[in-house]
């Protein structure tokens, strides 16, 4: 059965294995998350249930979500996603979601907020090649180079890789592995790098390819 949680990104450190080995891993503050809404077949053409993450104040809460929090008998969250799950019936509004749903060795897939990088250029942003800087070639030698032929196609075709925003994206690492897991404190020792600034919200799931 499909599993997550929410979590916050606290940073990255290092631990070591019973061998000795360091191992890289990040620090995830996973939940815990409240159970807000169920949806179901009958009513809205899936399964799935809305889980809420960290507290809000109820007085930065509009009114439709506090009417929205209110019907679930739960306190205004700032974070909300949906699980898609295939059997909802073991859930129920109002259920806690803890780190402890996650076992050490468990493989995972995180979803994160990229780090934006605002506007750049063809080499930073595709890995592009410069030309030499030397003999005159200046002060084109960071630029895209050819756009393409003039008679034809007499276009730029989709896709050609230019210079714009970069970051900022929704990213998915996968098949990670949990190193560690402190139900006491809800962390999750991820081994590896996630995507995302520290204090980012993250969406730790069990892994689609491992499963």
């Amino acid at each position: 059965m499909k599993k997550g949680i929410i979590g916050k990104k606290i940073g990255m450190t290092q631990i070591f294995d019973e061998s000795g080995k360091v191992i890289p891993v990040t620090v995830v503050e996973a939940g815990p998350c409240v159970v807000v809404q169920k949806k179901a077949v009958e009513n809205d053409g899936y399964n799935a249930v809305q889980i809420g993450f960290s507290d809000k104040k109820a007085s930065r809460v509009n009114k439709p979500q506090q009417g929205h929090f209110q019907k679930a008998g739960v306190a205004a969250k700032r974070v909300l996603k949906e699980l898609r799950l295939d059997d909802i019936d073991s859930v129920n509004v109002g259920d806690l979601i803890k780190a402890d749903i996650f076992a050490d060795g468990e493989y995972v897939d995180v979803t994160g907020t990229s780090k934006g990088k605002g506007f750049q250029g063809t080499i930073k942003r595709w890995n592009g090649a410069r030309l030499k800087e030397t003999h005159g070639t200046g002060p084109v030698h960071r630029h895209a180079g050819s756009m393409g032929a003039c008679s034809t196609p007499s276009r730029i075709f989709k896709g050609k890789k230019m210079p714009g925003h970069m970051g900022a994206e929704t990213v998915t690492v996968q098949n990670l592995v949990v190193a560690k897991v402190d139900a006491e404190n809800n962390l999750l020792a991820i081994k590896g790098a996630v995507p995302g600034p520290k204090g980012g919200t993250v969406v730790v799931f069990n892994s689609v390819k491992k499963a």
